[in-house]
């Protein structure tokens, strides 16, 4: 298993903490835009990107564009099932590595990665990061994979806002959501996202002194977009008709910090309420990084959903 270095680790922290709010004021862009870039381009779904596009354990790299830019996805071909996985902010694919190949040994689905925009191998898009852009990658992506329908997808940190928009859309394409973790739209009130903005500064002023690093790109990126995003996002509805499994860490993002703790803890239980087929699952000695801390949960309840759809 990968390790963390301190300074990774503190950029990541202030990346879920803006991330959780990016979410909430993304919703009410991603239904206009999405569309409109997922049709200007086009792939054939079984034609590879490029000779060669081939990575550890069997995945095949596809180049997909949309709207100008290209995005990396990573498909390890399966069943008529498909299961995303979205990895939180500053990670790319390769996050979920260790667990690619367990999952389609488990369920025998299809299992997609990508890399989100400025990330792993997928083009820079200069500008504050916008949810709705995001949604529009993950969506035209998949479409141009030929993926339609019996999706499940896992959505880690900052990627919970993403999936909330997205299957705000997609109601018919997905099956299921595992939220790892994830930043949802009851974490942020006007108070929370003030707190957030305090917690992330000193990162996101550390960032701006290397601002080619990938990571602190992302960071700068989504700081500038941050409170009018995550206003946005608190306002956000998970479609009832899709299940959701929300699995929240023990320790959350802000270890240390009790009382963001439990307005994150708060905030899962109040989303698993508000609607329902949803399930909130305690990783229990887990720090916010979940899908290392806790694979075999990952994999539980995402084999779960899987079968449950079936």
């Amino acid at each position: 298993m990968s390790r963390t270095t301190p300074h990774r680790r503190s950029v990541n922290r202030a990346l879920s903490a803006l991330a959780l709010l990016a979410l909430a004021a993304g919703t009410v862009t991603a239904c206009s835009d999405s569309h409109a870039a997922d049709s200007t381009h086009s792939a054939s779904p079984a034609s590879p990107a490029s000779p060669g596009a081939a990575r550890a354990g069997g995945a095949e790299l596809r180049m997909i564009d949309n709207g100008g830019h290209r995005l990396a996805f990573h498909v390890t071909q399966g069943n008529a099932s498909t299961i995303v996985l979205d990895s939180g902010g500053g990670e790319d694919s390769s996050y979920w590595n260790d667990l690619v190949p367990k999952l389609h040994a488990a369920t025998g689905a299809t299992v997609v990665t990508y890399d989100r925009a400025g990330l792993g191998k997928s083009d820079v898009v200069p500008g504050p990061w916008k949810v709705e852009s995001a949604v529009s990658d993950l969506e035209s992506g998949l479409r141009q994979l030929g993926v339609t329908k019996n999706v499940t997808l896992v959505s880690h940190s900052q990627a919970g806002e993403i999936a909330t928009y997205f299957a705000k859309e997609n109601e018919k394409m997905l099956s299921g959501a595992i939220l790892v973790d994830a930043n949802l739209p009851p974490l942020f009130t006007d108070e929370q996202i003030t707190r957030l903005v305090a917690f992330s500064q000193p990162q996101v002023d550390a960032a701006k002194k290397d601002p080619d690093n990938p990571q602190n790109r992302q960071l700068i990126s989504t700081s500038e977009s941050f409170v009018e995003t995550n206003k946005a996002f608190h306002k956000a509805t998970w479609p009832h008709a899709v299940p959701a499994t929300v699995i929240v860490s023990e320790k959350t993002p802000f270890d240390g910090s009790p009382e963001d703790a439990q307005r994150w803890r708060d905030a899962a239980a109040t989303f698993v309420h508000d609607g329902p087929h949803r399930t909130l699952v305690t990783a229990k000695g887990s720090s916010h990084d979940v899908p290392k801390d806790r694979p075999d949960l990952v994999l539980k309840e995402i084999e779960s959903m899987v079968a449950a759809q079936r």
